[in-house]
């Protein structure tokens, strides 16, 4: 049976989504391209294991060979130093596209994050068009990701959606996140979507499941087809107060006359 790609490269693959998401995109290639600075031991079945730093640019260069698309999730995922944050997640993004532009890439899946977005209010719903507000050095690097996505599909035509993730685990560990969990079979389903829809162009997808209380709307992205089907709801029980002022003690803070996610606890 052919399947729709001959190389998938999925970066940061032993990393904590790198991880779930290892065998679950197996049906999308022929050949599945993992790539990390940490050990994935042995290849699998399918697969193929290139170590590469991606601040490396001539190995990002060499990684690309023969790819057709890329779900980038590689970098540092939580908050660090400014200095380490430009290496893994600024270098390393602008090294990969541009690598991706010259090895003809059509379309990039970048793992972007809610904390592009984290300090605008909990009572505010923002969609796709807002300004991005960072909560984080973090946060900023997503947003120059997401700029350079911009810049890359209006320069070149490599198409780009964005997905930014809210929390994405087995299930919520607080009120927070019951209004941004994404469940893994979500999340599947979202990385789906945004490589098999014909055109993208530049798009921006907020990755969440279909939980009770939304923060951020969709609908700019609705061309994609994602409809999630999870929802956190099954989890209420353990968190029985899960309106949009979420528990002032868990991953929010005040902040400037409004609730906004507290710069230093990340969870996605």
């Amino acid at each position: 049976m052919t399947k729709p790609f001959k190389r998938l490269l999925l970066t940061g693959a032993a990393g904590g989504l790198g991880k779930i998401l290892r065998d679950r995109i197996k049906p999308w290639a022929d050949v599945v391209v993992l790539s990390d600075i940490a050990d994935l031991g042995e290849a699998r079945e399918g697969e193929e294991i290139i170590a590469c730093d991606l601040a490396d640019k001539a190995a990002v260069m060499k990684l690309l060979e023969g790819v057709e698309a890329v779900l980038h999730f590689g970098g540092i995922s939580t908050e660090n130093t400014f200095d380490n944050i430009v290496q893994a997640n600024i270098i390393g993004t602008a090294n990969l596209y541009e690598a991706a532009h010259k090895h003809g890439v059509k379309r990039i899946i970048f793992a972007s994050s809610n904390h592009t977005v984290g300090f605008y209010r909990n009572t505010d719903v923002i969609d796709a068009t807002a300004p991005t507000r960072p909560d984080s050095f973090y946060g900023v690097s997503k947003c120059f990701g997401e700029q350079l996505a911009s810049y890359y599909y209006d320069r070149t035509g490599l198409e780009t959606v964005c997905l930014r993730i809210g929390s994405s685990f087995p299930e919520p560990a607080d009120r927070r996140m019951m209004v941004t969990w994404l469940s893994y079979d979500d999340l599947v389903e979202a990385l789906r979507c945004s490589l098999f829809a014909t055109r993208v162009g530049f798009t921006i997808l907020f990755g969440t499941s279909n939980n009770d209380v939304a923060w951020w709307d969709n609908r700019q992205a609705a061309h994609l087809g994602y409809r999630p089907k999870d929802s956190s709801n099954q989890f209420a029980g353990k968190f029985p107060d899960t309106g949009a002022y979420p528990d002032p003690n868990s991953a929010v803070t005040y902040h400037g006359g409004a609730f906004a996610l507290a710069p230093m606890r990340f969870q996605d």
